[in-house]
């Protein structure tokens, strides 16, 4: 039980003695060493690594603005603009950090290598991601598609409102958010409604059978020359496009300015209906004729 106690006494023994060593060295030291040695060193690379950073952090935002300015400029494209900004201070940023903590009297070299490596095992942890950002740099090179297009791709249809660095931003009809990662746009098929400036309606409009198709073609003709929207060159389609089952099918292909497209979709889809009702030109339903053999007999019940 005595050599326990003894045993438990010595770490303390020895704490206290350095402990006192200590007291002693600084009760030894005089102001003018203290603040020669100690505070106006250290105080000095605190001041001086604050100063990096806060300076630094101000110049990387900077620069990264005028960066995007630049890139705006250049492209007249708000999704680069946005891109090149983030990318620019982000790794400026890093920079800073990495000077403010060399101040300090950290070994930088070993933290790069830290860095890398640990950036390594991020990116293989985040393939996806890495996948995204890597399509979103494609993206804004090929450019495809610009801020306020009307585009269908990754099984949604919408209007851009910005590329971030991993995800697309679209807003449906709907007023609804879509967020499709920027990998899944990249490899889909792209279909851009808004890259000309014209654009082709297709209507397919069924007549019966025993309507008069000259008289159909004039009130379709009539219809779109009346309304100023439809472009004259290259001048309307109007033509017998199949013999369906039930009906004629004329197809109609008119040509329109981008922004008129569902305007004039809809306008000539209702009047070519009231204008056949007034000519009396049926649009007959799905129907089908049944022969029956003159001895068949058909039960009501």
């Amino acid at each position: 039980m005595a050599a326990e106690q003894a045993q438990e006494t010595v770490p303390n023994i020895d704490v206290q003695e350095q402990a006192s060593k200590v007291i002693d060295t600084v009760s030894s030291m005089n102001m003018d060493t203290l603040l020669h040695d100690w505070i106006i060193p250290y105080g000095t690379k605190i001041l001086l690594a604050v100063v990096i950073y806060v300076a630094g952090k101000w110049i990387a935002r900077l620069i990264s603005k005028l960066l995007g300015k630049a890139a705006l400029a250049s492209t007249k494209d708000e999704m680069l603009q946005s891109f090149v900004s983030s990318i620019s201070y982000f790794l400026m940023l890093l920079i800073v950090i990495i000077a403010a903590l060399s101040q300090l009297g950290i070994n930088t070299s070993s933290l790069v290598a830290l860095i890398g490596a640990a950036g390594l095992a991020v990116g293989l942890a985040l393939q996806n991601s890495l996948q995204n950002f890597a399509a979103g740099v494609m993206l804004l090179v090929f450019k495809p598609f610009r801020k306020g297009d009307l585009i269908e791709t990754g099984g949604m249809t919408g209007t851009v409102e910005q590329m971030g660095l991993l995800v697309l931003e679209l807003r449906t009809a709907d007023n609804k958010t879509v967020l499709i990662p920027n990998g899944k746009v990249f490899s889909d098929s792209i279909v851009n409604n808004s890259a000309n400036k014209t654009r082709r309606i297709d209507f397919i409009f069924d007549i019966a059978y025993d309507a008069d198709i000259a008289t159909a073609k004039e009130i379709v003709a009539r219809v779109l020359d009346e309304d100023p929207r439809v472009l004259k060159t290259p001048a309307p389609t109007i033509a017998v496009g199949a013999l369906a089952a039930s009906s004629v099918q004329l197809f109609v292909r008119p040509w329109v300015n981008t922004p008129d497209y569902w305007g004039v979709h809809f306008d000539v889809t209702e009047r070519i209906k009231l204008e056949f009702d007034k000519a009396g030109i049926d649009i007959p339903f799905a129907q089908m004729d049944l022969h029956l053999p003159e001895n068949a007999t058909i039960s009501t019940k």
